[in-house]
């Protein structure tokens, strides 16, 4: 009986025993910091004109960046940045040195990179016309942007300048720059999301950036780099355009003028 009453009392004290520690474990699992998931959709900021701020996952990209460090308050550092051209509304050494690059890396022609001071010593990367490079989780393709009028061929002249390719998850980005309706334009296949250029004199007509973009059917595009000599083109004329030659495409209408 007595062996009995030791082995009941040995049982209840390791049930207890166990209670105790699952008890705790519970209590240590509540306490962990579950880390907040990365965001996987992207995040377009439009800045101004040309510039820009993609956002996705851990990426932030800094297109064309411009206006001084005050333009990107409450963005975050850039891991990428993107220059299309040698204009100033393109590249801006002084805003480009009052940025945090430390982490990030500049992707430009070389015409651009000829342009950075002896005291401005960011990464870079050059790409010609058609290059292809990978940054990150970014995949980056350079495309040709230019002019076709022979009034305008001055203002932006082949092989000088890029446009982009980005794919970010699956999803293919075309950044235009400044150009007309090139056939390397037209013939662009597969875009999910397009920033289209349109103002005169220097890049082309709304009916021209109309023209081109019912040719390479983006799933979405954006009107931006809008403003010219004589003020803002009409981007509604744009989307009406090409939403009544083909609805499938969605205009989507950002504010790249705030101050206006």
């Amino acid at each position: 009986m007595k062996k009995i009453t030791l082995t009941l009392i040995t049982i209840t004290l390791i049930l207890i025993s166990c209670k105790k520690e699952t008890k705790t474990n519970v209590a240590e699992l509540t306490e962990t910091k579950i880390e907040k998931p990365v965001e996987n959709t992207l995040k377009i900021t439009p800045i101004s004109h040309a510039t820009m701020v993609l956002n996705y996952g851990k990426e932030t990209i800094y297109v064309d960046p411009t206006g001084g460090k005050a333009a990107f308050e409450g963005q975050k550092s850039p891991t990428l940045v993107l220059i299309t051209d040698i204009h100033g509304d393109h590249l801006n050494l002084e805003t480009l040195k009052a940025l945090d690059l430390s982490n990030a890396m500049i992707v430009a022609p070389q015409a651009v990179v000829d342009k950075f001071t002896d005291d401005f010593k960011p990464n870079y990367s050059v790409l010609a016309n058609d290059d292809v490079t990978m940054i990150n989780s970014v995949t980056i393709q350079a495309i040709p942007m230019y002019n076709l009028r022979e009034e305008a061929l001055k203002f932006h002249s082949k092989g000088r300048g890029n446009g982009y390719i980005l794919t970010i998850n699956k999803e293919r980005i075309y950044i235009s720059g400044d150009t007309e309706d090139i056939p390397e334009m037209r013939q662009l296949t597969s875009i999910d999301k397009a920033f289209v250029c349109m103002n005169l004199p220097y890049t082309m007509t709304v009916d021209s950036a109309a023209s081109a973009v019912l040719d390479f059917k983006p799933k979405q595009v954006y009107p931006y780099h809008y403003r010219g000599t004589e003020g803002l083109s009409d981007v509604d004329k744009f989307k009406t355009l090409v939403n009544k030659a083909n609805p499938d495409i969605e205009v989507v209408q950002l504010d790249w003028y705030p101050e206006k």
